[in-house]
């Protein structure tokens, strides 16, 4: 039988609840600042979305604060932000940053009909991105 802490469970759930309506403010942030300053908003709604936008600030930081979970937001973020970081990685330089498709070689094979590809019309198996 497995044995569930149900506390840092609920910790591990409420971590990533939060840390998903984080990123959300963080995407709202970055295109009201985009809307403000392609001059498109009057300076009512710029001051409208400004206090809209600290309010949804102050109150993350207090259910955070409230419920103990910094620590566990911060854990899922930083998870996050590895993993962007890997995919980043695997787009910009296909193959060097250790992830490559199912199947794939880590040493490259000669193409079909390359000389000395020891099989005639063998073809290699292709990287993730690589170019055809």
């Amino acid at each position: 039988m497995i044995k569930i802490d149900e506390g840092k469970l609920k910790e591990g759930v409420l971590g990533l609840v939060m840390a998903v309506v984080e990123i959300i403010r963080d995407a709202l942030q970055s295109q009201a600042t985009r809307r403000m300053e392609s001059g498109k908003l009057a300076e009512e709604e710029i001051e409208r979305l400004g206090r809209a936008l600290a309010d949804l600030d102050l109150a993350i930081e207090d259910i955070k604060h409230e419920q103990g979970l910094e620590q566990a937001v911060q854990s899922v973020r930083d998870g996050l932000d590895d993993l962007v970081n890997l995919v980043v990685q695997q787009v910009a330089k296909p193959g060097e940053c250790g992830v490559m498709a199912p199947g794939a070689s880590p040493v490259p094979y000669p193409r079909a009909g390359a000389r000395g590809s020891g099989r005639a019309g063998a073809q290699a198996p292709e990287r993730v991105g690589a170019e055809r």
